[in-house]
């Protein structure tokens, strides 16, 4: 299954269809409010737009407060919400937002973004509004992704993990950022969290997922560590 994949005027809900026809995998598309879709009635045309076809229906937040455009029956109608920790409010000591999937990200001290970083990660995860997987779990700005294994602590890693139980929230190993890696999903498993696997993909490379298949072989991923939307669809 390859719940984050995007639509755009090039890549069609059809143009997916066909690539899931060849492939077998099981599709979630997913929608960015602000993008199109900004209220109820936007997101009620999103809804209707996908229900013919055999895929869930997702979407991803960018930042905490999205939900205040929209009722919770409509949101109700989705099958899960995705939420990552990339957009950051004063990430520097500019007091930029980062946007930290950005090649141009610009961190001035290390130390520093990773308290802030990690303030909104808990954020994102403890606010009160619906959520249902963290995406994009670990991720760094290129610019000090080199120092990964040293700014990822098991400290911090844990506070990560604890937040995630806590909410009862799963984890997106996402394919596009190669992230997490195999000490925090051994971490994860150990303590009883679920998985999905994630694309983040609006092109033909949606369903590839080499990525994704490699770490959970080699953290020995089960079926059962998985994650599986309510919703039973049937292939067409």
């Amino acid at each position: 299954m390859d719940l984050h994949v995007h639509l755009t005027s090039n890549f069609t809900i059809d143009n997916l269809m066909e690539i899931a026809k060849k492939t077998k995998v099981q599709f979630g598309v997913m929608v960015n409010p602000g993008y199109g879709v900004n209220d109820d009635s936007s997101l009620k045309n999103y809804i209707e737009m996908l229900r013919p076809y055999p895929v869930y229906m997702g979407l991803q937040p960018m930042t905490p407060g999205w939900s205040k455009n929209f009722s919770p029956e409509m949101i109700a109608k989705l099958d899960y919400v995705l939420m990552d920790a990339q957009t950051i409010p004063a990430g520097n000591s500019y007091n930029d937002i980062l946007r930290i999937w950005n090649f141009d990200t610009y961190i001035d001290d290390s130390d520093k973004f990773m308290q802030i970083y990690m303030t909104h990660i808990l954020e994102v995860i403890n606010n009160n509004e619906p959520l249902t997987t963290f995406g994009w779990p670990l991720f760094l700005p290129v610019c000090i992704a080199r120092d990964y294994y040293t700014l990822w602590t098991e400290q911090r890693m844990q506070l990560i993990i604890s937040a995630l139980k806590k909410k009862n929230l799963n984890i997106e190993i996402n394919d596009l950022a190669h992230t997490p890696h195999d000490r925090f999903i051994n971490m994860a498993k150990e303590q009883g969290l679920k998985f999905t696997f994630g694309s983040d993909t609006r092109d033909q490379k949606a369903g590839r997922l080499d990525y994704c298949k490699y770490i959970a072989k080699k953290c020995n991923l089960k079926k059962s560590d998985f994650y599986f939307p309510i919703r039973i669809i049937k292939n067409t």
